[in-house]
């Protein structure tokens, strides 16, 4: 059973996603700000953090450069009332591993902690295994159908997001806000043109393909 390190001040909050996670099967593990998340960490194993940002005492910022600088590559899932793109900035410099925004959506909640649970283990392994589909994470290469090709950096993120989240939609400035600058001028076409070629590359690949959401955005699922 996965530990799952709550950290956020307010209590009826902290009581939900709680109960959320038992009846999902996840042993929850709670902190009210960042100092007590600090000291259970000294005495239990976690597996991921749920972290809300504004908590007294030590803020989820700080407490996520702490644990980075201190050498923990443990999944974090931050959750803040503020959902500006300088926010996120914020929390991705830090450290994050992915973002939510309250109110927090209890199905995105969970498909979010599973796919950072499977990152994990992906990114010990650097190997994200897709039926005969291999992506190695150090390589930024792909092997398929007896061949291996090295994608350009954008390409294979995008193609490594899509596919740790399968059946989860992704809007255009969703992929923007995570895989390019956030202060760039680059705009949500981008996001398409590397879609066209990540689909022109993998068009005869039997183990996944890449759809496209009208009026939504993309989400990869396999054949």
């Amino acid at each position: 059973m996965f530990k799952i390190l709550i950290a956020e001040d307010d209590l009826n909050t902290r009581k939900l996603m709680a109960a959320v996670l038992s009846r999902n099967g996840y042993e929850p593990v709670l902190a009210a700000n960042g100092e007590e998340a600090l000291d259970v960490m000294d005495k239990t194993h976690v597996d991921l953090i749920l972290l809300d940002v504004m908590m007294p005492k030590m803020d989820g910022l700080e407490f996520t450069t702490v644990l980075r600088e201190s050498g923990f590559n443990i999944p974090i899932l931050m959750v803040t009332a503020a959902g500006l793109p300088s926010d996120k900035k914020k929390g991705f410099i830090a450290g994050a591993d992915d973002y939510m925004t309250k109110p927090v959506d209890e199905e995105e909640m969970l498909l979010r902690i599973a796919a950072l649970l499977r990152r994990s283990q992906i990114v010990s392994e650097h190997k994200l295994v897709i039926n005969e589909t291999i992506l190695d994470y150090d390589a930024f290469t792909v092997k398929s159908n007896g061949t291996e090709q090295i994608l350009p950096q954008k390409e294979f993120m995008l193609l490594f997001k899509l596919l740790s989240y399968q059946n989860k939609i992704f809007t255009r400035r969703q992929l923007m806000d995570e895989l390019w600058d956030m202060d760039s001028d680059t705009d949500e076409r981008t996001v398409d043109v590397h879609i066209n070629r990540l689909r022109d590359r993998f068009k005869d690949n039997n183990d996944f393909e890449i759809i496209t959401v009208r009026g939504l955005g993309y989400k990869a699922v396999k054949k």
